[in-house]
């Protein structure tokens, strides 16, 4: 079977396949592949069975990562949660994989690496001969109930005590996507950073990614006393909210 590439950024038919496809998820979207290309200058490629011309119908999404350290290779999708190969059948993860094998020498990388979430990551190990590498949780919360009911749900020492305690604070929530609310998640960034003897991402991939997904961005912010003491950003995409 013929594979071909595709530049998801300016194919047409990406945009509507990521609408269509279930495992679509933030992290296959433009303006994710938008932010990494402007912050860090990588090129996203994606490789699919269907011809030029014709209706979207399976894609594997990639991003060439050269480093001195790892070496240079092909990552779904860098800076990201997971990132699953969008498929509708095991033929045609069969043939894309396979063609992914005869692609590492022409594209001088020493291997491909894939983070996927449920059935498809048992395909891998099943089908092809893959290696994992590492493992992580994958944790999901449904919103779809009432705050009372959330709440409820929610482990009780861990979870409630605290909300509770964060009451009694006079902690204040704020959310927005000014570059000061940008800021403010940054200093709190890098401070947990260096805590953990990581380096921080730019403070440009933060305003790439607010500049990128507009509205669907959000800074959340809590304070005590007008001090912003803890941080996260989210991303809306279809009807998931993803914490980053």
């Amino acid at each position: 079977m013929a594979i071909y590439r595709i530049d998801p950024l300016t194919d047409p038919r990406w945009d509507e396949f990521l609408q269509e496809h279930p495992h679509a998820s933030v992290f296959h979207t433009k303006a994710w592949l938008h932010a990494l290309r402007a912050t860090y200058g990588y090129e996203p490629v994606a490789f699919t069975s269907s011809a030029p011309g014709t209706t979207l119908a399976n894609a594997i999404v990639f991003c060439r990562i050269k480093s001195f350290l790892t070496g240079s290779r092909l990552v779904s999708m860098p800076f990201a949660d997971h990132c699953d190969p969008l498929v509708s059948s095991p033929n045609d993860l069969d043939n894309l994989i396979a063609h992914l094998k005869q692609t590492l020498a022409s594209e001088a990388c020493q291997y491909f690496e894939l983070r996927c979430v449920g059935a498809t990551q048992t395909d891998f190990e099943q089908r092809a001969t893959l290696s994992r590498s590492v493992s992580f949780a994958n944790h999901v919360l449904d919103l779809r109930p009432n705050l009372e009911t959330l709440f409820r749900h929610l482990h009780k020492s861990c979870v409630q005590r605290k909300i509770r305690r964060a009451d009694r604070e006079g902690l204040v929530y704020e959310e927005g996507e000014s570059n000061e609310f940008v800021r403010h998640f940054y200093r709190l960034l890098v401070l947990t950073r260096r805590r953990h003897g990581l380096p921080p991402q730019p403070i440009a991939w933060f305003f790439n990614l607010r500049d990128l997904f507009g509205s669907a961005l959000k800074v959340r912010i809590i304070s005590k006393e007008g001090s912003p003491i803890a941080a996260i950003v989210t991303m809306r995409y279809k009807r998931r909210l993803v914490y980053k």
